[in-house]
């Protein structure tokens, strides 16, 4: 099985990081998250859609509760540190047309965390929640002039597919499932 290159930083992110299932326990949090990246529904991994309403309490205990409920089909989890949210992360499970578009993993990190390790770290966690699910190969996609993801990817062992002139671009990871 091969395991994935990290640097001693992420290693130590184990000890202060966590990946939790989304929880209204950490709407605050998240609302400080979602209030650093800006309006839109840009924030990556965390499975916002338009029809989304999570400025209320109400509508954001409804967008928890859908993300719950869907875990047998796209685990989603918030990174969090110290109680604070950093960003998010989601593995698509399954192989439809969506996943193929967009991968099985997509990730963000909140703007004033990004650079330190923690996309690294936490595509390390679900590179290993892959392979405790029997996954094969996982596909992550970003976009062309998404440097940082593309360096993340590279770095986490993503052997890239041929992007040259594609908008978006594609890495796949050999995660190895375990047989029974």
């Amino acid at each position: 099985m091969r395991e994935f290159p990290c640097v001693d930083a992420v290693r130590e992110a184990d000890e202060v990081m966590e990946l939790v299932l989304p929880t209204t326990r950490l709407r605050r949090e998240w609302v400080d998250a979602h209030d650093d990246w800006g309006p839109g529904l840009h924030e990556d991994g965390f499975g916002l859609t338009a029809a989304d309403d999570v400025d209320s309490p109400a509508g954001f205990d409804a967008w928890v509760g859908r993300l719950r409920d869907e875990e047998a089909r796209c685990a989603s989890r918030w990174i969090v540190e110290d109680g604070r949210v950093l960003g998010g992360i989601a593995l698509r499970l399954g192989d439809d047309e969506f996943v193929r578009e967009h991968g099985h993993i997509g990730y963000g990190v909140r703007p004033g965390d990004r650079g330190r390790g923690v996309a690294t770290w936490a595509l390390g966690r679900m590179l290993d929640e892959a392979r405790r699910r029997g996954m094969s190969s996982v596909l992550a996609v970003c976009e062309t002039n998404n440097i940082a993801s593309a360096k993340t990817l590279e770095r986490s062992g993503g052997a890239p597919e041929c992007f040259e002139g594609a908008a978006v671009r594609r890495y796949w990871f050999d995660v190895g499932a375990r047989s029974g």
